[in-house]
């Protein structure tokens, strides 16, 4: 079971520049992952935790707010763990 989350250094900087609710959002969503893992957490309604296409096959997203997103990915290493990738504003 995924556990661990870690955040990367484009998301930091990234998390800078957004609200600070959508951090708050973000952070709730990371100690839910380590608490009860990816697993469960996807079956949260409100995170609309969706698998991406295209470019972006094997990444997964959650939404923060209408329009943020984060981007995540599973890696599968010695831990496994959470990767997130990106926040932004999401374009529709």
């Amino acid at each position: 079971m995924v556990r661990r989350v870690e955040i990367t250094r484009r998301a930091e900087k990234q998390l800078r520049r957004v609200p600070n609710h959508i951090v708050d959002n973000l952070m709730i969503w990371v100690a839910a992952v380590e608490l009860d893992g990816v697993e469960a957490v996807r079956s949260v309604r409100g995170y609309h935790d969706e698998a991406l296409k295209g470019k972006r096959s094997g990444q997964r997203s959650i939404r923060l707010s209408l329009s943020y997103r984060a981007i995540y990915e599973i890696k599968r290493s010695t831990i496994e763990f959470v990767s997130i990738d990106e926040v932004s504003k999401h374009r529709y």
